[in-house]
């Protein structure tokens, strides 16, 4: 899927023609993609059944328009992707990794309902600032997209608008940039009132900049002599339909904002009630389809949706567990990340992601078998970075689908990340053991108390099963004596009920 530029190549134009066909099947064929380590692997009976249904029937299919000037006058791109044809560069990275990037690319097309048919890759020093490849690789592209009868082309990075025009008009096909498919994808995936509202925020934060008229269609102003004789009493208010798509476009993305801040609150109050519990929160973190939320549901039971899809998750999703030695704590499944997150998303998903900041512990959860799984790791943690308080919380890293790994793989992979554990989630290999690290990061009561409790109190000894430790337990006269660790306001609370009990 990937057409080299030749002049960097010393071979003769037949082994170059070879080679790329070579590197073409290898990206076609998935192998080293987010998706590969668990292509067709049979989901039936996984939970999130009843959802995977809903999402499967209303899941895009071929065979739909392809009018090219109904393509062109589409003024924001609401990717309608069947049969695309994918575009990279490769500037400072090696041949390996613009590869991994292109498969990273399909497997996220692929996810938005599309056929991916072939692919290119040029070698430049930069982005071309009129059509983001050079000219002969613009009309090659052209011809390609001819050829497979395609009618879109996905770039892999975030086009100007000018660069986006620009290819089109040379292709004569719609173009959409990396963004935009991650985009569409958070857009077909969210489900929450709160979510939809981020992703409509996003969306509408990426068009902004790029909407663009045609001519006089657009004018919503008229002169003094108009064709027509339209003239006195025609004057508008001198607003373009540009300008005033723009206006409305701002005033609905400040309807979102002030929506999204409403809607925090909840969410601060649900942290704030665990926090009072003294309930140790963990977050599940990790690049997309690196097996988060198989994890949470091995772990809880939780029974989310697990779908061999990239950005399967985009609500966080909060459930109880209880560590090996009987204590209680929250897992939150959070959305997934991936190499160059658009900074609308992170920005609109910012009280999604306060879920990490607010956590004791980070599991941090790593595809083994992937063939970049540092890489992985370097993408989600410079996400993290960007979440206040995130830095400072403890990291645990998960090496999930260990199964599907080599032992070389995991052996490089426990040499670069000390102290990971690996796991499968999906098979149950290494979670007893990722459950007693886990045990050990969390953080523990600080206070000791040994007092008698009545046994008309007896809440507040389930509360001490429920959130200290307890490590002698007996039944007297006067009541329930407990030895045992607790937080500061339920020692307090244990006190006063032991000191009534006195009197």
């Amino acid at each position: 899927m990937t057409h080299p530029a030749e002049h960097d190549d010393p071979r003769t134009p037949d082994d170059a023609a070879r080679r790329a066909q070579d590197v073409v099947a290898r990206i076609l064929a998935r192998q080293g993609t987010a998706l590969a380590s668990t292509a067709g692997q049979d989901r039936s009976g996984d939970e999130g059944d009843l959802e995977r249904e809903a999402r499967a029937g209303t899941r895009r299919v071929q065979g739909l328009a392809h009018d090219r000037e109904e393509i062109s006058e589409v003024e924001y791109r609401q990717v309608r992707l069947e049969r695309v044809v994918l575009v990279g560069l490769r500037i400072d990275t090696t041949e390996e990794e613009a590869e991994n990037s292109l498969r990273e690319l399909a497997a996220l097309a692929e996810t938005a309902g599309s056929e991916v048919l072939d692919g290119l890759i040029q070698r430049r020093s930069q982005p071309d600032p009129a059509t983001y490849l050079g000219s002969g690789k613009a009309k090659e592209l052209a011809d390609i997209v001819a050829a497979c009868d395609a009618d879109t082309v996905i770039v892999d990075e975030e086009l100007s608008p000018s660069q986006r025009r620009g290819l089109e008009d040379v292709v004569d096909a719609k173009v959409v940039d990396r963004t935009a498919l991650i985009l569409d994808i958070f857009a077909q995936h969210a489900k929450s009132r709160e979510g939809k509202a981020q992703v409509e925020l996003a969306q509408l934060e990426y068009l902004l900049p790029r909407l663009r008229g045609w001519g006089d269609s657009m004018s919503r102003q008229a002169g003094g002599r108009v064709a027509g004789g339209a003239g006195i009493g025609s004057r508008g208010p001198g607003e373009t339909k540009i300008e005033l798509d723009r206006r409305r476009i701002r005033t609905r993305m400040a309807k979102l904002r002030e929506d999204i801040r409403k809607m925090e609150p909840a969410r601060r109050t649900q942290r704030l009630a665990r926090r009072r519990g003294a309930v140790p929160s963990v977050a599940i973190a990790g690049y997309t389809n690196a097996g988060k939320s198989t994890l949470l549901n091995r772990l809880t039971g939780a029974g989310v949706l697990v779908e061999d899809a990239l950005f399967a998750t985009l609500d966080p999703t909060v459930r109880r567990a209880t560590t090996p030695d009987g204590r209680a704590y929250t897992l939150t499944d959070t959305v997934g990340f991936v190499r160059n997150l658009p900074t609308q998303l992170v920005e609109a998903f910012r009280s999604t992601l306060e879920e990490v900041g607010e956590a004791d512990v980070i599991v941090h959860v790593v595809d083994a078998a992937h063939p970049d799984p540092v890489g992985q790791v370097e993408a989600v943690r410079s996400v993290l970075a960007t979440i206040e308080g995130a830095a400072d919380i403890p990291e645990l890293i998960a090496l999930n689908k260990a199964d599907l790994a080599t032992p070389e793989q995991l052996a490089l992979l426990r040499t670069a990340f000390p102290g990971a554990v690996a796991v499968s989630a999906r098979t149950g290999f290494g979670v007893d053991d990722l459950a007693r690290v886990l045990e050990g990061m969390l953080p523990r009561p600080r206070i000791e108390v040994d007092l008698v409790v009545p046994y008309s109190r007896g809440d507040l000894v389930h509360a001490v099963h429920e959130d200290g430790e307890v490590s002698f337990e007996e039944y007297v006269d006067r009541g329930t004596r407990v030895v045992a660790r607790v937080d500061e306001a339920l020692a307090a609370r244990l006190r006063e009920a032991a000191a009534s009990s006195d009197d």
